[in-house]
């Protein structure tokens, strides 16, 4: 597979993967009382807490994912600067969500899995960015 083929298909599923977080956070963003109180009363609680800072966080987050992916894919090398800014804004909202709640005590450390996975994803595409810039193919 041609090197240029393989970026394509890693952005593309950067992308998809990000878009998905934007559905997300559209999804969560537009919950109202009806739609929490059908849900787990732990998590429900700790939505209805959210600050709203956490949702600046988390909006740009899936954004700034979605922009350095469509960055990637067309071999923009600010899609590295702007990983970094959604890998930033990633840490800052599971920073919250760990700390200053009680999410672990009532889910327990298997809510830990998914955010992680989340995080390890945005670490790979920042580092495959910065990897494709170093190497002179993001220009």
């Amino acid at each position: 597979m041609r090197a240029a083929r393989s970026i394509t298909i890693v952005a593309i599923l950067a992308l998809l993967w990000n878009l998905m977080g934007v559905a997300s956070f559209v999804a969560q963003y537009r919950m109202v009382t009806p739609d929490l109180a059908r849900t787990d009363p732990a998590m429900a609680r700790i939505y209805a807490q959210m600050p709203f800072w956490v949702w600046g966080a988390f909006a740009i987050s899936v954004l700034a994912g979605t922009a350095g992916s469509l960055l990637l894919l067309f071999r923009q090398a600010v899609a590295v600067p702007v990983y970094a800014l959604s890998l930033i804004a990633i840490v800052l909202l599971f920073g919250q969500n760990f700390l200053a709640t009680d999410l672990l005590a009532a889910q327990g450390w298997t809510a830990a899995l998914f955010p992680a996975a989340i995080f390890l994803l945005a670490v790979a595409q920042f580092l495959y960015a910065r990897r494709l810039t170093i190497k002179g193919v993001l220009r």
